[in-house]
């Protein structure tokens, strides 16, 4: 469903439409919606850049999860993209770098709010992988060395990183965890 998650009237259409697909119900949020944007200087960010990275990359993880979570039981869960950025920083996407430490609290803090409701809330931290928002956001240098950087010298396929998401879904797999990340991320 095409929608920009940054406003809450589209993110409570979403979960709506969703939910009304499968019964009412909603088992598992996946929040992975971000934008970033190469900048040098502090200076260079403006107030509107700034609230447009933090309305793509945290206000809209935050909408679906509170119009989500009152479709969702015991054994359901949700699952937030954060990025290793949060963990080391990164000089030229701060505004991007600060949403995804927003998300990394935002995960831990909503995990203690639904755990008596039985809903566990973890996330995953990818390093560098290769999806459409590197060649978006790079100019072609970056591009060709991207992922050169981590232990492993080379970016992640989204394949890669899948099956983090795959088992904070499932409810017999990871039914022990809650406010956890997991490091996927070439080290």
């Amino acid at each position: 469903l095409p929608a920009d998650l940054g406003y809450e009237a589209n993110c409570r259409e979403v979960v709506e439409r969703v939910a009304s697909a499968y019964g009412g119900r909603i088992d598992v949020v996946v929040n992975n919606a971000a934008e970033q944007y190469e900048r040098e200087s502090i200076g260079d960010v403006t107030e509107a850049d700034l609230e447009r990275v933090f309305r793509t990359n945290i206000f809209s993880y935050f909408l679906v999860s509170k119009h989500a979570v009152p479709r969702m039981e015991p054994g359901a869960c949700i699952i937030n993209t954060s990025s290793v950025n949060a963990y080391k920083g990164n000089k030229t996407l701060l505004d991007y770098t600060a949403t995804k430490g927003a998300i990394v609290a935002f995960t831990r803090a909503l995990s203690l709010q639904l755990a008596d409701r039985g809903i566990r809330v973890n996330g995953v931290a990818p390093g560098p992988v290769w999806t459409p928002l590197i060649p978006a956001s790079f100019g072609k240098e970056k591009v060709e060395q991207f992922g050169s950087q981590v232990p492993m010298k080379r970016a992640a396929q989204p394949a890669e990183i899948a099956p983090s998401f795959v088992f904070l879904a499932s409810n017999q797999d990871s039914s022990y965890m809650s406010g956890q990340i997991l490091h996927v991320n070439g080290a």
